[in-house]
């Protein structure tokens, strides 16, 4: 059952309509953190050092190379080695993008219910293009997504707004008609930040740390198909 946080009430309730859904890639539309892992676990024996746990490892995978190295080596941006390290987790990764990467169950039926419905969707991610786009090919979402905004499609990545303004832009709705759905604090605070509904995929790469129910989102999700009863009681309170 979804959990819902809040509820805004539109003034203009056609105008207001959600039409249109957008996505956090990894950890929310795709379940990326096996390839990730065995990227970083790949550069780990390259480096004569144990292999991490996948537990361990998948709290970390929304969160980027950076993060990723800084796990697996302690190891940050200005260190001395990092920079090498992170090039190679980089090219593993993209060599072996959908070794085990997929949609998280019942993800392609919301998008196949969502274009059923009239309504678009799209993908923003602070993952660069050169990553982001390779991987959309191959999960054969590409040519139906509404837009594609990588981290550095715009100056600004989330939480900033900027990206999500763009994608909402492209995807021809009012960030009012929009509905945000990811699994970082960074996600809802850019969605809110643009004026748009949030939603929190709990299904996503959350740990022990994180307090979801504190970021402000208006819903959060324990199954990608709960989105499609919030979105039918969204839009029948715009409509009251």
């Amino acid at each position: 059952m979804a959990h819902v946080i809040s509820s805004r009430a539109p003034t203009e309730p056609q105008a207001r309509a959600l039409r249109t859904v957008l996505f956090d890639l990894d950890g929310t539309l795709a379940d990326t953190a096996p390839d990730l892992a065995y990227a970083l676990n790949c550069v780990l024996q390259q480096q004569g050092r144990d292999t991490l746990p996948f537990a361990q490892i998948r709290p970390v995978a929304s969160h980027g190379g950076a993060a990723l190295i800084s796990l697996g080596f302690g190891l940050g941006p200005g260190h001395h080695g990092y920079d090498a390290l992170r090039a190679e987790l980089l090219r593993t990764y993209q060599d072996n993008l959908t070794r085990h990467t997929g949609l998280f169950p019942g993800m392609a039926e919301l998008l196949a219910t969502l274009e059923q419905r009239g309504m678009n969707w799209g993908v923003v991610t602070n993952k660069p293009a050169w990553l982001t786009d390779p991987l959309m090919d191959q999960l054969g979402l590409s040519t139906r997504a509404a837009c594609i905004i990588s981290g550095d499609t715009t100056p600004n990545r989330k939480p900033h707004p900027e990206p999500l303004l763009l994608a909402c832009r492209q995807a021809g709705s009012t960030p009012q008609q929009c509905l945000y759905v990811g699994d970082a604090e960074r996600d809802i605070e850019a969605g809110r930040r643009a004026g748009m509904h949030t939603a929190v995929a709990l299904f996503g790469y959350l740990d022990a740390q994180d307090t979801p129910q504190r970021w402000g989102a208006d819903t959060l999700i324990d199954h990608p198909l709960e989105l499609l009863a919030w979105i039918d009681n969204a839009n029948q309170a715009g409509v009251a």
